[in-house]
């Protein structure tokens, strides 16, 4: 395998955006493994690693990846929200409703409001 260097990982983060908008997130997954490898504290990595596991059906590795973001980035309302989504995805309706709440509280986005309900007057 040739030498991976910055700019080939640079390379491979803009393909496996590609690979998630063209619906294959494993490749994504799979591209996104050695750029995180090189650069752990990557952060937008982290966030479309996250993304990938998630359309992939993968939630317990989607949740470690958004809330390792979070740890990160404790005020990214769509990581929060895209955390939401895995737990409702999940079955976990309570935490569920907490990160839409967040992500609604620190971005006033319709979908985000609409997920945390605030719309209805909840």
């Amino acid at each position: 395998m040739p030498e991976r260097t910055p700019e080939t990982h640079v390379i491979d983060f803009r393909a496996a955006e590609r690979l998630l908008a063209a619906r294959d997130p494993r490749g994504a997954v799979k591209l996104l493994d050695s750029v995180i490898a090189a650069h752990p504290e990557n952060t937008a990595a982290r966030l479309l690693r996250a993304r990938a596991f998630f359309a992939a059906a993968q939630l317990r590795p989607a949740e470690l990846e958004f809330e390792l973001v979070l740890e990160r980035e404790p005020d990214n309302a769509f990581a929060h929200f895209a955390l939401a989504r895995t737990f409702q995805r999940s079955g976990r309706s309570e935490a569920a409703v907490r990160h839409f709440r967040l992500a609604a509280a620190l971005d006033p986005n319709p979908e985000y409001l609409r997920a945390a309900r605030f719309d209805a007057g909840a």
